[in-house]
C-alpha cells in the first residue's frame, strides 16, 4: 500500500511564525517506503516502484507502515551529494546495484508516517503524526527520522545557508496529509546566483542554452534555461535574435555569445552544468 505524496509549493524567503515547523531540505529524492506482512516496498515521488535500487532499505523492524522521507547520499568528505543519488536510481542490473548498497549505502531520511498499524494517519495534524514517528524504531542503521525546530525558520536558514545545504522546509504544524498543494508545505531554497551568457533558444516551448566562463576564462557549455522566462524575458530576445543569429537545427536557434544574463540556481554539477535553474534577468 501507498499514497501519492503530499506537494511543496516555494516560498520566497524565509519566515519565523510559530505556527509552522522547519526542517532541512535534503538534496536526494522522494521516496515512500511501505511494508505490510513482512515485504517492504519502495515508490519514487512520481509513484515509480523503486525497490530494487535500494536493497540496504528493505530491512525494517516495523510492519504495516507507510513513511514519507527522502534519500540521500554523501561524498568521501561526508557531504550531501544529490548526484550520487540520481546515479544510483539510474543503476538497473542487480549486481551493480548490490555492489553499489555494499560499497555506498544510501540513507533514508524520514520525515512523515502516513500509515501505522491498520490506521491512516494522515487526517491527524502533522504534529501528531510527530509524535507517533517519534516512537518507532526502524531497527535500520540507514533509516533515520529527520530533525526539525519549532518556529525559528530564519535561524535554521541561516545555519543552512554556512552549510551551503540546499534549503529548509516549513510545515505548518496542524497541516493533514493532502495531495493538493495549500501551501501548508513550503520549500525555501538555498538560491546562489551565475552570470551566464545565453547561446540559443529553442524553438518551440520554453529553454535557453547558455554559456559560463570556466577557470580558465574559456565559455564552455552550462545547460538549459527552461524555468522563470516570462513573455516580456521572451520579447526582450526576440528584439536582439536577428543581430545574434549564428545558426539553427530542428531544435535551437543558435546566437552569439553576446547576451548575458542572471539566473539562480541550486549550485554547479560535477560536470559545470547549472542545477536546477531559473532564469532571473537579463543584465547589461
Amino acid at each position: 500500500m501507498y499514497y501519492a505524496p503530499m506537494p511543496l509549493t516555494t516560498a520566497d524567503s524565509p519566515f519565523t511564525d510559530e505556527e509552522f515547523i522547519f526542517e532541512p531540505k535534503i538534496d536526494g529524492h522522494r521516496l515512500l517506503l511501505s511494508r505490510s506482512r513482512g515485504r517492504t516496498r519502495l515508490y519514487t515521488g512520481q509513484l515509480a516502484d523503486c525497490t530494487l535500487q535500494y536493497p540496504e532499505l528493505l530491512p525494517i523492524a516495523a510492519d504495516d507502515i507507510v513513511l514519507d522521507g527522502e534519500v540521500a547520499a554523501t561524498d568521501a568528505a561526508g557531504r550531501i551529494d544529490g548526484e550520487a543519488v540520481k546515479k544510483r536510481l539510474a543503476l538497473r542490473d542487480p549486481g551493480r546495484i548490490r555492489q553499489a548498497a555494499a560499497a555506498d549505502p544510501v540513507n533514508y531520511i524520514v520525515f512523515d508516517i502516513l500509515r501505522y498499524k491498520g490506521a491512516d494517519l494522515r487526517g491527524l495534524p502533522l504534529y501528531q503524526r510527530k509524535r507517533i514517528l517519534s516512537g518507532i524504531r526502524f531497527g535500520n542503521p540507514y533509516i533515520a527520522q529527520i530533525p526539525y525546530i519549532e518556529e525559528e525558520g530564519e535561524r535554521l536558514f541561516r545555519e543552512i545557508q554556512q552549510r551551503r545545504w540546499e534549503g529548509i522546509v516549513a510545515k505548518h504544524s496542524n497541516s493533514i496529509y493532502v495531495i493538493n498543494q495549500t501551501g501548508a508545505w513550503q520549500a525555501i531554497i538555498n538560491w546562489s546566483e551565475a552570470e551566464v551568457v545565453v547561446t540559443g533558444y529553442r524553438k518551440s516551448g520554453s529553454g535557453l542554452l547558455v554559456a559560463a566562463a570556466s577557470k580558465n576564462g574559456a565559455l564552455q557549455p552550462a545547460g538549459v534555461v527552461a524555468d522563470g522566462l516570462t513573455a516580456r524575458h521572451k520579447m526582450t530576445l526576440y528584439r536582439v535574435r536577428d543581430a545574434l543569429f549564428t545558426g539553427e537545427d530542428g531544435e535551437w536557434v543558435y546566437l552569439a555569445p553576446l547576451l548575458k544574463a542572471r539566473v539562480n540556481m541550486r549550485g554547479w554539477t560535477k560536470a559545470g552544468q547549472l542545477r536546477s535553474p531559473v532564469f532571473a534577468a537579463f543584465v547589461r
